[in-house]
């Protein structure tokens, strides 16, 4: 097979894979309501379809990348995609909300192998300076996908039922995981099996895989999500006060162990990276600056404005329409202006767009609403893209893995944290005004709501300046600042051979 035929074949699956589960989650919160009147389930079990997914997909995205990296990321994806598909046909044939709940979890996990895969194999075909269009189509994708989702979920559940929805990805899922298994690369056990050779002149023991590790930064991340999806209906309460504690406990205990491990889970040098750091750091605050700003205008165009959801959707639509326009943009730019320049310009425009939506009246106009929006969208498709370059490119190719588990980690951080400080700071803020506290969970009367609005949007547009002041860490060019051969490849995480190779030729 020619090496152009497999780059788009692993672009095709990339791409499939990242749709099949933005979708999943779009199409999920419109059926929600209708699973829950058909198998008679509580409001509480039907929101653990939700979490149930996002804590196991979170806290096990890292080490999936980490198995991609020893295993190879084509037969991960295979895996994982396959699995994805099958455990969605068990829910659309599940009796019992019992079992939704638990296929959930498992599907989470499937989902973990995937995500950070479809990252790994772009960065194992590509060429690092020829990656930006790759990452960019795939950005679009997403952003077609979250567009399409509620549509095409809300015809589905309105035609066939609720069901309908997780058969949706079965076909296309079975039909790329097969595709995967077929198209045969070479791994990283190939490789090492071929005889690489440490200085010594013997053969390179495999690294080892950090369980340990694995298990701390899966505990940290269980208690940090569970946390954040937890507060906007609890608030501050003694588990949730314990959850947090007990995640900052893990966390520390996992950098301790890292730093001591000979097979570290996350290499030193993606963990000591000042890059890397700093591209996480965006790609956290700009998702929980723009989800946040997403679940208060929800609530401001259905609760203040009255609007039906449809009606909201289309308000909301200029978002995705610019994520699918400024992805491939932002691609250019970045090669034209660097990553820092255009990331803080990106973020500028989600600060911007933030502060637009805060300025919102009863009285405010669709342009002005939809004005709001078109920023949002045309920051966040930018920094998705160029962010994600970044991390895939600054990390050498045998740890793109763990970069794209590092990557989906903070995009499935950041939106349980923005929605959890938005709910946090509406709470707060509108019995103030209102005189009453709404209880329940987050229910607010429109004008307690309208009250509140304003701050919370104000301090979220704070948490996306935070992240504009991150880029501007980020190298200045696409070629050289950010390459992949330092310090990334350099240092305990570099093979000695390569090592030896590099000083011979100049490297």
């Amino acid at each position: 097979m020619t090496a152009r035929r497999r780059q788009r074949l692993v672009l095709t699956g990339s791409i499939t894979g990242a749709v099949i589960v933005a979708l999943d989650g779009t199409v999920l919160t419109v059926a929600q309501p209708a699973l829950q009147r058909d198998l008679h389930a509580s409001f509480g079990q039907v929101q653990w379809t939700s979490t149930g997914y996002l804590i196991a997909v979170a806290s096990l995205l890292v080490f999936a990348g980490r198995l991609g990296d020893r295993y190879g990321h084509q037969q991960i994806f295979a895996l994982g995609i396959l699995g994805f598909g099958a455990t969605s046909a068990g829910i659309g044939l599940a009796p019992g909300v019992g079992w939704v709940i638990g296929l959930r979890v498992a599907q989470g996990i499937f989902g973990a192998l995937l995500q950070p895969a479809t990252l790994g194999m772009l960065r194992a075909t590509y060429p690092s300076d020829r990656l930006g269009m790759p990452l960019a189509l795939r950005t679009s994708a997403i952003g077609l996908a979250a567009a399409a989702g509620p549509v095409l979920g809300g015809a589905l559940v309105a035609h066939w039922g609720w069901r309908a929805v997780f058969f949706l990805n079965v076909l296309p899922a079975g039909l790329i995981g097969l595709m995967a298994l077929a198209v045969r690369v070479p791994t990283p056990a190939d490789r090492e099996t071929a005889g690489a050779t440490t200085a010594a002149g013997g053969t390179r023991a495999p690294a080892r895989l950090d369980l340990p590790g694995a298990c701390l930064l899966a505990l940290a991340l269980v208690c940090l999500v569970h946390t954040l999806v937890a507060l906007p209906e609890t608030g501050w309460t003694t588990a949730t006060t314990l959850g947090g504690a007990a995640a900052a406990l893990a966390c520390g205990a996992f950098i301790r162990h890292e730093r001591r491990t000979a097979s570290p889970l996350v290499p030193l040098s993606v963990l000591r990276s000042t890059t890397v750091a700093s591209a996480l750091a965006v790609l956290l605050s700009a998702s929980a600056a723009l989800f946040g700003a997403l679940f208060v205008s929800t609530y401001f165009l259905q609760d203040v404005l009255a609007m039906d959801p449809l009606q909201c959707g289309l308000r909301v639509l200029p978002l995705a329409v610019m994520m699918v326009l400024s992805a491939p943009a932002s691609a250019v730019l970045q090669r034209r202006y660097g990553p820092r320049r255009t990331t803080v310009a990106a973020m500028t425009l989600l600060t911007l767009g933030i502060l637009a939506l805060s300025q919102l009246e009863r009285t405010s106009a669709a342009p002005a609403i939809s004005g709001g929006f078109l920023l949002l969208g045309a920051g966040f498709g930018t920094v998705m893209v160029t962010a994600t370059a970044v991390i895939v490119r600054h990390v050498s190719a045998d740890h793109a893995g763990v970069a794209g588990g590092l990557q989906q980690t903070a995009m499935n951080i950041g939106p349980a944290l923005g929605v959890a400080t938005a709910t946090m700071l509406v709470t707060l803020t509108a019995p103030t005004a209102a005189g009453n506290r709404p209880t329940g969970g987050p229910h607010w009367t429109g004008a307690a709501f309208l009250s509140a609005m304003g701050p919370t949007l104000l301090t979220l547009a704070a948490v996306a300046a935070t992240g504009a002041l991150a880029a501007a860490k980020l190298p200045r060019r696409t070629a050289g600042g950010d390459s992949p051969r330092s310090p990334a490849s350099t240092g305990r995480d570099r093979d000695p051979a390569e090592a030896t190779k590099a000083v011979t030729s100049g490297d």
